[in-house]
């Protein structure tokens, strides 16, 4: 039963993140900078979880020790949002989303290297095939608007390994004891308050009205932050890092979609062949990492 939640967990995580692009390029496009956007993105995301967690009774009293590791991954978590927005105005927002998919194949090295999970010839070429895929995706037409290409596919890549770093840090930290709506309120407020000061240290954070604008804050804010970090948390608690990546593929694919249907960007054979090859790496890599789990659950059942 935990299985069956932690999977729907996660396809409910990655199909609303998959909406990002879409709020975050119509705010970029109506003059808000980087860390407006996300600014608001955290802070009213954090806020709605904050009064949720206190309507339905849950605590969010952590301890000195927890503050810290919570503090470490809202780093990281902030670091990957920046990033991607990095990358959403200078790619095709499809394209990056597609290459930030790879973060399981980063999971997975991590684990093989730093956790001593057994080491694995299929992980080591499901990367080589999903780094074929992310140069075929680099040699199509993928510039947004007349961004820098090289910028736009080093954010991309930066977030897959920030993303990664945070999925581990849930999972192997003192955060896997802390509740979900608690812990992601603590790094959504976190990372808030640090786009906010870099806000005031750049071009400053405005108070906007505009109706329009809080429509994409909020469709921001909620599916694509609020509801997407939590289940993530919570489809991490209950599968783990790896298979928490098992309905992933919907990410890209809707970001791919709203990228070609809303802001009209190109799509040609060298997108979808590189694509293919990225979703079929971390197939791999997860029916890989599902075979692994019953094996070790049939042998201890022996």
């Amino acid at each position: 039963m935990d299985n069956i939640k932690g999977y729907i967990y996660a396809a409910a995580s990655s199909s609303t993140f998959g909406l990002a692009p879409f709020f975050t390029i119509s705010l970029l496009s109506s003059g808000f900078s980087s860390f407006e956007v996300l600014a608001y993105r955290w802070g009213v995301a954090s806020f709605t979880l904050i009064i949720f967690g206190i309507f339905l009774g849950e605590t969010f009293c952590i301890n000195r020790k927890d503050f810290g590791t919570v503090f470490i991954l809202s780093l990281f978590r902030a670091a990957t949002s920046l990033s991607l927005v990095i990358a959403y105005q200078h790619i095709a927002s499809g394209v990056a989303s597609t290459i930030h998919f790879m973060y399981p194949l980063a999971v997975a090295l991590a684990m093989m290297f730093f956790f001593r999970e057994k080491k694995s010839f299929s992980i080591l070429f499901a990367v080589v095939i999903s780094l074929i895929g992310a140069a075929l995706l680099s040699s199509g037409e993928i510039d947004f608007k007349g961004g820098n290409t090289t910028i736009g596919l080093t954010a991309a890549i930066c977030s897959v390994f920030f993303y990664g770093g945070y999925i581990i840090g849930v999972r192997k930290s003192r955060a896997v004891n802390i509740p979900s709506t608690a812990l992601t309120a603590y790094v959504m407020g976190l990372g808030a308050l640090f786009f906010i000061i870099g806000g005031c240290l750049t071009s400053g954070i405005r108070l906007t009205t505009d109706g329009y604008a809080w429509l994409n804050i909020l469709g921001l804010a909620l599916p694509a932050t609020a509801i997407s970090n939590i289940t993530l948390v919570k489809a991490i608690k209950h599968i783990g890092p790896t298979l928490t990546s098992i309905f992933g593929a919907l990410e890209p694919l809707t970001a791919v979609a709203i990228g070609c249907w809303v802001f009209k960007e190109n799509f040609t054979v060298h997108s979808a062949l590189g694509i293919l090859l990225i979703l079929s790496a971390v197939t791999v890599v997860v029916g890989m990492k599902r075979k692994q789990k019953e094996n070790k659950d049939y042998l201890l059942f022996l």
